[in-house]
């Protein structure tokens, strides 16, 4: 099925007809075929950094051409060390159990008919990302892993580092003896390519869009093929009324201030009535000094007067924001049920905290708290597939259907069942259905 935005012969629906080819090869190999072609791309990136560093010196330089900000423009730069960074990570992507095969559940009938669920491949996965071509790495050597063919949508403003590492990525494994068209880059910089891949239902399994809350909303309301929608954060802290004031500071500071760019980055803090004069203090200090600007409602406006935190009025878009910057919203709170609720309203549904001495209030936040991780005394910074120890992930999910949360390889599966006789044949049952017994 295509559409007239995606027609039969045009350039993606073509990389994505020769993915589907490559994926019914990928799907039955053995994990050391699938290994040793991932080791073969470690290799082949840190052989010819060089041509990709050249490549990335050009998206570089048009960039800041362009005046791009300095912060993207460091996600975008590729170094000979980043790189080796990036192959090292392919190296332990291949040292990861292989998640196609995996028996999930399996049983024998009381007819003798042995029943598996097992793991296999989604098929063609496409990504679509922003400007950081690392993804291009991390989703190529995932989806090789876990038997998928990848089709790579980056930005126009990674076309030539992306082009660079997709030509590497292509000849490595063509020299482990798997297809090339396990990982192709979609044709095109303009963003009818991408509204071709998000329309190529038939053809691509299922899309991963990795970026900011309007490429997420744009793939998720645009496209015909099934989305796993990876969200942005807009992260909580609530500090509760029984709670160690030190550990509760140094949480906060971290889920803020470690790394702000990222969707596991606190953006809202919550602190209960009970504590807030003890507590504020304590922490507008810690915040100013990291630098954070926090846009407080009328508790935590009053409890700044006098101090150095630079603190600012909220508003109903501070509540809702996902900052990914030095600022935080703050409010007070009178209860662990009205934190629960202001959760509820604004959340983005991906991690939210509770700092607490109370076992009845953890329990009671994680059972009300309906998001991807829910974190008892431990930053939001830990929503995240190497910090679970899945080894390395794809993003994170923040719908609820196939996969939640970090993304590893498993979440990279679907299941079939795989139903075993010998020579069973069914019978007729008589099935009583609203009064009447039918066969079924």
């Amino acid at each position: 099925m295509t559409s007239d935005l995606a027609t039969a012969d045009s350039p993606v629906i073509a990389v994505a007809r020769r993915a589907r080819e490559a994926a019914a090869a990928l799907a039955p190999l053995p994990r050391g075929a699938k290994d040793a072609a991932l080791l073969a791309v470690a290799d082949a990136l840190v052989t010819r950094a060089h041509e990709i560093v050249a490549a990335n010196a050009e998206d570089v330089a048009r960039a800041r051409e362009a005046g791009t900000a300095e912060s993207v423009i460091d996600r975008l730069t590729l170094t000979e060390e980043r790189i080796a960074a990036i192959a090292s990570d392919v190296r332990d992507v291949a040292g990861l159990p292989d998640p196609v095969g995996e028996v999930v559940r399996g049983y024998t009938l009381p007819n003798g008919l042995d029943v598996r669920q097992v793991r296999v491949p989604l098929g063609v996965v496409g990504i679509i990302y922003e400007a950081r071509p690392n993804v291009t790495v991390d989703a190529a050597a995932l989806c090789l892993k876990s038997g998928n063919a990848v089709l790579l949508r980056g930005s126009a403003s990674a076309y030539r580092s992306n082009t660079a590492l997709v030509a590497v990525l292509r000849d490595a494994v063509a020299a482990a003896g798997l297809p090339a068209d396990a990982i192709q880059l979609v044709p095109g910089e303009s963003r009818d390519s991408v509204r071709e891949l998000m329309r190529a239902r038939g053809f691509v399994d299922v899309l991963i869009p990795r970026g900011g809350a309007s490429l997420i909303r744009t793939v998720v309301e645009g496209s015909t093929v099934p989305v796993i929608e990876t969200g942005t954060g807009n992260c909580h802290v609530y500090v509760d009324a029984q709670t160690d004031l030190a550990m509760a500071v140094g949480i906060l500071l971290n889920s803020k201030a470690q790394r702000v760019s990222v969707c596991n980055a606190a953006e809202t803090l919550l602190v209960h009535q009970d504590v807030a004069e003890a507590f504020l203090p304590l922490a507008l200090a810690a915040l100013a000094e990291a630098g954070v600007t926090v846009h407080g409602d009328e508790a935590v406006l009053k409890a700044a007067e006098g101090g150095a935190a630079t603190v600012v009025p909220a508003t109903d878009e501070d509540w809702g924001a996902e900052y990914l910057s030095l600022d935080l919203a703050a409010a007070v709170v009178p209860s662990l049920d009205a934190a629960v609720e202001h959760i509820r309203r604004w959340s983005s549904g991906h991690t939210e905290a509770i700092v607490t001495t109370s076992q009845a209030a953890a329990r009671r936040f994680t059972q009300l708290v309906d998001s991807t991780t829910v974190a008892v005394n431990a930053s939001t910074r830990f929503t995240d597939g190497g910090e679970f120890g899945f080894g390395a992930e794809i993003g994170i999910s923040t719908q609820k259907l196939h996969a939640r949360g970090p993304m590893g390889l498993p979440e990279l599966t679907s299941t079939k069942y795989i139903v075993t006789g010998d020579g069973h044949v069914r019978g007729e049952a008589a099935q009583t259905v609203g009064g009447d017994t039918e066969s079924r």
